[in-house]
This record gives C-alpha cells, structure tokens and sequence, in this order.
C-alpha cells in the first residue's frame, strides 16, 4: 500500500525506551526523526544524545531538533538560541513546533528560519497543526496542516491545505492504521504520521506498526481504544555514551 513519507516527533529517552531508536535505526532514511532532548536542545550537548542521534545518522535517517515557538509568544531570542544549540548536535535542520497562523506573528518563524540556515541546518518544517496564513507559504517551507485525532482527522475539512502538505494523526485504533495512512494518501499529504498513541503525549514511543510487517490491516484488536504512553522514570544524570550503545568504533 502507498503511503507518505514518515515524519516521526519522537520524545523517548534512549534510556527509557533503547527498543524505539533500534527499530529506527533499522527503518533507516525511511524516517525522519524530529529528535526532542529537553522540550528542545537542552542548555548544552549532552553525550548520551549525541551518541543515540549519530547512531540514527549512520543509519541514513534524516534528524530535526525539535523547537518550541509558542504560538509566536516565545521570545525571539530564547528560539533563535535553541537553534544554535542544535547546531551542535547530528541533526540537518529543525521543526519548528506551534507555529503561528496569523500573518501578523510571523516575525519569531522568519527569524527562526534565518538562524538555521544560518547555523547550517537548512531543513526546517512548520507545524502550526493547522493551515496557516499565505504568508507562511511565501517562505517555502514544509508544513504540518494538520496535528491531532483520528476522530478529529476523519472530520477535516482539508480547507486551507495543499498537495504536500503534512498531516500527523495519532489515537487511531490499532485496525485502523492502515485506513489512516491510506486517507492521507487521498488527501494529498508529502508526509506525515499514523499513530496509535494517545493522551497525554502521543509521541512518547513508536506507533505500534514501526516493527511490523507492511499490512497493519493484519493486526488483532486486543483492546477498543488507542495505546497511552507508558510512564518512564526522569533521568536527571545522563551516563556515559558507551554505556548505552557500546564502544564508538562499534557503533
């Protein structure tokens, strides 16, 4: 079955969740990871990170730094600085989250996208969770139209969306993954994501099809409603790099 392009926000430690960036690394430049150390970059380059993001580099797949806008409330300088932190980890551009929609916020997004490229990490993407104003489209870059339920997914208008567009959808019932993914083929996404994952954080982990085989339609129905992340202890001493993936010369 055709499907668009993943973009996968990922939040799991690789602590807590070292099964989630294994499977990544085995789907390669099928993916591109939106990589979340601290609700950004942190306030400097952490080594266990770095090592897990390198790992997922050498596989081939592609890496954004994720970064917070606020709705264009967030001031321009702590957005500017998050980008320039990315810069110093394996990562080839940033995903700039809760962007605005109207034209008169679109200063902190222009700013942010001149940083990056600026800081050499061309690829940026938007993700407003909605169709913005034209003006965002001026900048000619991807963006995410779309942000939330299946439920939510199944009553979309499309109005304000364009062919190419992204389109993440998470709380989708196990059995209807493969419906899900085959209604952003019809609606014209260039990428995007199907997830089971729910509330509270539906990028916690993998959605359930990453290490299965091509047809979700083949999976049981254990339960009526999507998955809920599974809680996971904060780390607040990050350990070696070594003692996570191994010697850097096996990596």
């Amino acid at each position: 079955m055709d499907r668009v392009p993943t973009l996968l926000p990922l939040r799991a430690h690789p602590l807590a969740r070292p099964h989630a960036w294994e499977i990544i690394a085995g789907h390669g430049p099928a993916f591109t990871v939106v990589v979340d150390v601290a609700h950004g970059p942190g306030s400097g380059r952490d080594p266990l990170w770095t090592a897990a993001m390198s790992r997922l580099e050498a596989a081939g797949t592609r890496l954004l730094g994720y970064v917070d806008v606020d709705y264009g409330t967030r001031p321009v300088g702590q957005i500017r600085a998050d980008v320039y932190r990315w810069a110093g980890y394996p990562v080839r551009g940033v995903f700039l989250d809760r962007t605005p929609v109207s034209p008169y916020a679109i200063g902190p997004v222009a700013v942010a996208a001149q940083a990056a490229t600026r800081a050499g990490l061309p690829d940026v993407v938007l993700n407003p969770g909605e169709p913005p104003d034209d003006a965002y489209r001026d900048l000619g870059i991807p963006v995410c139209v779309f942000d939330g339920s299946w439920r939510e997914y199944r009553r979309w208008s499309c109005e304000g969306a364009r062919p190419g567009d992204g389109h993440l959808v998470h709380a989708v019932p196990p059995w209807d993954l493969d419906t899900a993914a085959r209604l952003q083929v019809t609606r014209g996404a260039g990428f995007g994501l199907v997830t089971d994952l729910g509330a509270p954080d539906p990028y916690a982990d993998l959605p359930a099809w990453c290490g299965l085989g091509p047809s979700l339609g083949e999976l049981s129905k254990p339960t009526p409603l999507p998955r809920r992340p599974r809680p996971h202890r904060q780390f607040n001493a990050a350990p070696t790099a070594a003692a996570v993936w191994g010697p850097a010369a096996g990596a």
